[in-house]
């Protein structure tokens, strides 16, 4: 089920009017996609981000611009830095019967057995291509690590795909591992190990 937004038209592009908007509380946007002429709208900034917050950045946003709803994503945002603000979103114009491919996130459930025994736990995947139609979307993608062992590995093959998706990722992706301790304290012995200093001069060269 989508989740519903507001929007309002945004027809004078001028920067000073932008500012006015911005001040207001709201930001704006743009709609386009999916052979739908593009439109220019502004969305309340507080509303948008607990919708994302809520939903996930995959969620299917019924946007009512005025009256007029259509089904969409929120496809890109940017943020001012300084201020750490949203000040520009692109919602990209879905269609629910056609398949797309996203990026959804993958989360670890569970303590990893090795990681208990000493060994790191380590993940080097953390969002997972998929290709799905919009409403078959998952918020995230749960892996349980509980079993994981030293030496131990999960992989985009060992992954079982969903009723409704595909999984795009190469099947020999690893997406976490529990590596022995070891070689983390190889790593430290080797830091504490006394630096070699370049071009010092010997006492005969002085």
């Amino acid at each position: 089920m989508a989740v519903k937004l507001k929007a309002s038209k945004r027809e004078d592009l001028k920067k000073s009017n932008t500012k006015l908007i911005r001040q207001s509380g709201r930001i704006p946007a743009v709609v386009y996609g999916n052979d739908k002429k593009s439109n220019t709208v502004s969305v309340d900034s507080v509303e948008l981000l607990k919708t994302v917050r809520d939903e996930g950045k995959n969620a299917i946003i019924s946007l009512d611009v005025e009256g007029e709803t259509v089904d969409v994503m929120l496809h890109d945002y940017q943020i001012e830095p300084l201020r750490d603000e949203l000040v520009h979103a692109d919602f990209y114009v879905v269609n629910m019967s056609q398949e797309m491919d996203v990026s959804v996130v993958i989360r670890l459930e569970g303590d990893a057995q090795g990681a208990k025994e000493g060994g790191v736990l380590q993940q080097p995947l953390y969002e997972l291509a998929i290709r799905a139609k919009p409403a078959d979307i998952p918020e995230e993608i749960t892996i349980d690590v509980s079993s994981l062992e030293i030496g131990d590995s999960i992989m985009v093959s060992d992954l079982k795909e969903g009723k409704n998706y595909e999984i795009l990722e190469d099947e020999n992706t690893t997406i976490v591992t529990v590596t022995a301790p070891d070689s983390a304290e190889e790593v430290t012995e080797e830091e504490e190990a006394e630096p070699e200093v370049i071009n010092e001069k010997t006492d005969d060269e002085e």
